[in-house]
């Protein structure tokens, strides 16, 4: 489970927290967590790209499976038709469909992505958790309850992923047993890929609008990531700075955590009592948990402004690609 915080990687006092009841876990940017999702799809797309370049194979030429006597050129065909190549094997050019499950993959692993964010603004729109709203138009009233806003475009995002899988599996299936070359069971490929690319688009749109209609809390998030307890690890951290073995410094953050929930006082209390741990009253203050995550690729501020610029960075190069 993660805490989020902060709509932007500039603003570190406004904050957007997660599933703190649930697990109280460590702060990170929101623009950290969307990131997350970012590199997800761009992969998403880097595969769609090869799969295509595999696929960019023209058959002409192979006839029913063994090619023909007659004095045919398949380059000719492929180039007007702009194939990067012609096929090796007759046998193999009739009876393959790989393009078709690689395809089916590619798109039901988006759709798992999809369904992963969908899941997240079905949660965060809750009234329980109250960190986003989303836009009405992506919502509607319940069939009973009067009060109720539901998020069916995120819940049907979360739902289509199912119908991806099945499409994949389903063809997986048709082909596991068949021989060379063509058989007529290698009809059935068509219907799975055709339904999946038409679902992936819906989902695609609808989760673009829904995640430009909603609005952010700012100030549910600054109060979730105030929760002294995600300071915890940084005192862990800090005493492995100081030189203790990470088991023994986790142990001694758990203890003081431990005591903390026991006798329901902050945690920068009962550190302050500890002799050993002077000085670290400055964890407890300015989001320095937040602030303190520097390595590459860490949640913090400073490796958010890097981050930002490698996605962009890849986003230009997939375009170009395309």
């Amino acid at each position: 489970m993660t805490t989020l915080v902060a709509v932007g990687e500039e603003n570190a006092d406004a904050c957007l927290p997660g599933y703190t009841h649930l697990q109280r876990a460590q702060p990170v940017l929101l623009s950290h967590h969307l990131q997350a999702h970012a590199w997800s799809l761009l992969r998403d797309v880097d595969r769609l790209f090869d799969a295509r370049r595999r696929m960019n194979v023209s058959p002409l030429g192979a006839g029913a499976l063994a090619g023909t006597s007659l004095p045919i050129r398949p380059e000719v065909t492929a180039k007007l038709l702009s194939f990067d190549e012609t096929f090796a094997n007759s046998m193999d050019a009739v009876s393959d469909r790989d393009f078709v499950a690689e395809s089916l993959f590619d798109i039901a692993l988006l759709g798992v992505h999809l369904s992963r964010m969908g899941e997240e603004l079905v949660l965060w729109t809750t009234s329980e958790f109250n960190f986003a709203t989303l836009g009405d138009d992506f919502t509607t009233g319940s069939s009973m309850l009067p009060q109720k806003k539901n998020s069916d475009v995120a819940e049907l995002a979360r739902g289509k992923s199912g119908r991806l899988v099945g499409n994949l599996t389903g063809l997986l299936v048709t082909l596991k047993g068949l021989p060379l070359s063509y058989n007529r069971d290698l009809q059935e490929d068509k219907e799975p890929l055709f339904d999946s690319i038409r679902q992936i688009v819906l989902v695609l749109a609808a989760l673009n609008g829904a995640y430009q209609s909603m609005t952010f809390h700012n100030d549910v998030a600054a109060s979730a990531a105030d929760d002294q307890l995600l300071v915890a690890i940084d005192v862990a951290e800090r005493l492995v700075t100081g030189g203790m073995p990470f088991r023994q410094a986790h142990q001694v953050a758990g203890g003081l955590v431990g005591r903390a929930v026991r006798e329901n006082r902050p945690l920068s209390d009962v550190v302050k009592e500890e002799p050993d741990l002077d000085g670290y009253e400055d964890l407890f203050t300015n989001r320095v948990a937040l602030t303190n995550r520097r390595s590459p690729g860490a949640s913090g501020p400073v490796p958010a402004t890097v981050q930002s610029r490698l996605i962009r960075e890849r986003i230009v190069a997939l375009t170009n690609r395309l």
